[in-house]
Order: structure tokens, then C-alpha cells, then sequence
């Protein structure tokens, strides 16, 4: 029996990606959540992460939550390669090299198109959603009021992407992994590349402070087995190939308005920006948002303000984790005050 779903479609046609490749019937995944204003002037967009569907980031979502959808109009579109969009697992084969341009030019086309909207109030996206968001910044600098970056970059930086073939090597040595296709579920595969995130992930106080006995594991051993043996096992192997792949290859400079000059392509931004890295996020270093922010020259306002937690990249997905939701959720209400 195939799963309920209770998210949107919006069918794109046949689509002309930043490669020059022709994606036949193009489908972009989404949801909303509250109520558009007469004046279309309460959107949030707030794009999914990494292996992420909705279902998996709406928690945020609520009267007390980050993002409230009584006085806000919030869209979750579904990266492209996460099982619910176009992605491997629902596409004949070949699928194509998708970039972050691509799933902005198309969730720019679900705005503009479906619901008429042409001012943004908020983008707030975390880790590969908070790169969406930068891009959608750089992008369409005069429809983004404000963008909050989580744990995210403008850019994906050599260290991250040398961490990305770490889990992609993991997941690709599994036999299943044959001439560039997994043929069947990869179990060694993810449980290597589930194994492999965990040391990225988390920090290195995370593991000496032992703070996943807090969410209630017994031992280490308990933690990886439960927490990351299984946890991308529910994912689709080519998808999360291809998302690697979108992630690997993010860079808002890398189109033809600005043709790889990323200096040019920060100073195009003109929204109030938020840069949130996680103050222990070992491959979205902090350090990378420290130089975009001197670059920020035509933004209302930029600051940087890390999370202080010693939960790594998760910091920035604090289900769960009290004190970094009510960080996250202060620094949001003061962003949407500006």
C-alpha cells in the first residue's frame, strides 16, 4: 500500500536546467501551512535539507514555534533528489545534474505562478535549505525581505565537500553500487555512511560530554546504533546520491550573473541577513560565514551570530534540544522585527 501523502504538486513541464539539459515534467513537492494575506506580503519559505522531506522539518512550524503559521504564511518546497520532488527513485534514468539554481528557478516559478506572491518576508532554510536560502538571496536580491542562513554557506567550501565524499564513499562501496546506480537497498552502505556522519555531525564536547545520554541512549554504542545505523536507510540510495551531488556543487556565484565571482554575487544581496552556523559545526565552519559577512556591503543589515551549543551541525535542527530551539527562535522573532 503506498503512503498517504498530503503535500502539492506543482508540474513544471519540461524544464531547460542550468547544465542545458532538458528535465521532461519537472515536479516540484510541497506544502503549506497557515494562511496567505490579502496582500501577500506573510510568506516564509523555508526550503529542506539534506535527505529531508517535510514531514521532517515542519516540527519547526507552530504558535510556538520559530515559525509561526498564524502570522505567517509558510511554504515548505521539497529539494529536488528527496524522494517526494523529482528525484532518482521517481524519474526514468538518467536523471540529470541538478543545481541549487535549478530548484530556485523552479520554487520561484511555484510563487509567482500559483500563488501570485512577488515579496518573500522570510527565507529561512537549514543546512542545504539554509544554501537555498542564500541563493535565493543573491538570486532574487529585490522579492527577499530577509534570510536567515542555518548552519549553511554561500558556497560549498573544499573542507565540506571533502566530508561529503567521505559519506559518499561509505555509501558507494556497498555491492549493491554498480556502474554509477545502487540496484538494490545498500544495508552496509548506509549503515557506513550513517556511521560516517555521525563523527562529522556532532562535536567533538558532544561526544566527550556524553550529551546523547540526554535524549535517553544507554551507552555510545546505543546512540550510533539507534541514532545513525538506519537513519538515512529510509532515503532512496540514488536520491541521496543526487543530493550530495546539489550540495557539492552549491555555489551562488556559479551561473551567468556572476559568473563565478562570489565577492560580486554577496554584494548583490540586498536583504537583512542572518548568518546562524553553529558555533561547533564542523563542516559549515564558522569561519565561512565570518568572511561572507564582510562581503554583505548592499545587505539592510547582516550579522553573524553562532549558535552556542556543542551539538554540531544539529544545533541548527534542534528537535528535541531545548536551549538551541530557544535560541534559533529568539534570533528569528528579532530577525522578523527588522
Amino acid at each position: 500500500m503506498t503512503a498517504q501523502r498530503d503535500d502539492d504538486i506543482f508540474e513544471a513541464g519540461d524544464v531547460t536546467l542550468q547544465s542545458g539539459t532538458v528535465f521532461p515534467s519537472l515536479k516540484l513537492a510541497y506544502k503549506t501551512y497557515g494562511t496567505l494575506s490579502p496582500a501577500k506580503d506573510n510568506v516564509i519559505l523555508y526550503p529542506t535539507s539534506f535527505s529531508a522531506q517535510h514531514t521532517d522539518i515542519e516540527w519547526l512550524i507552530g504558535p510556538d514555534g520559530v515559525l509561526d503559521p498564524n502570522s505567517y504564511f509558510v511554504i515548505i518546497p521539497n529539494l529536488f533528489g528527496n524522494g517526494l520532488s523529482s528525484s532518482p527513485s521517481n524519474t526514468p534514468a538518467p536523471f540529470p545534474e541538478v543545481s541549487y539554481h535549478d530548484a530556485v528557478a523552479v520554487q520561484h516559478r511555484l510563487l509567482t505562478e500559483r500563488f501570485g506572491i512577488s515579496k518573500l518576508a522570510l527565507v529561512y532554510g537549514w543546512s542545504m535549505g539554509g544554501m537555498q536560502a542564500y541563493h535565493w538571496s543573491a538570486l532574487h536580491p529585490d522579492m527577499v525581505e530577509r534570510a536567515a542562513v542555518v548552519c549553511g554557506s554561500a558556497r560549498c567550501a573544499p573542507y565540506n565537500y571533502v566530508f561529503l565524499e567521505s559519506v559518499k564513499a561509505a555509501l558507494t562501496a556497498d555491492p549493491a553500487f554498480r556502474d554509477g546506480l545502487f540496484l538494490k537497498k545498500p544495508v552496509a552502505g548506509y549503515r557506513a555512511m550513517g556511521r560516517v556522519y555521525a563523527g562529522w555531525a556532532m562535536s567533538h564536547g558532544f561526544y566527550r560530554d556524553e550529551l546523547w545520554r540526554e535524549a535517553g541512549f544507554t551507552s555510545l554504542e546505543d546512540y550510533l546504533v539507534r541514532a545513525w545505523d538506519a537513519t538515512f536507510a529510509r532515503r532512496d540510495a540514488n536520491d541521496l546520491l543526487a543530493q550530495i551531488g546539489i550540495w557539492q556543487r552549491g555555489d551562488i556565484s556559479r551561473c551567468a550573473a556572476f559568473a563565478g565571482d562570489l565577492d560580486r554575487a554577496l554584494a548583490a544581496i540586498k536583504a537583512h541577513m542572518l548568518l546562524m552556523p553553529g558555533a561547533t559545526d564542523r563542516y559549515f565552519d564558522v569561519h565561512d560565514n565570518e568572511d561572507e559577512l564582510g562581503k554583505l556591503v548592499n545587505a539592510r543589515s547582516a550579522v553573524l551570530h553562532p549558535i552556542p551549543s556543542l551539538h554540531g551541525h544539529r544545533a541548527g535542527n534542534p528537535i528535541n534540544n531545548p536551549r538551541d530551539h530557544a535560541f534559533i527562535k529568539a534570533e528569528i522573532a528579532e530577525l522578523l522585527r527588522k
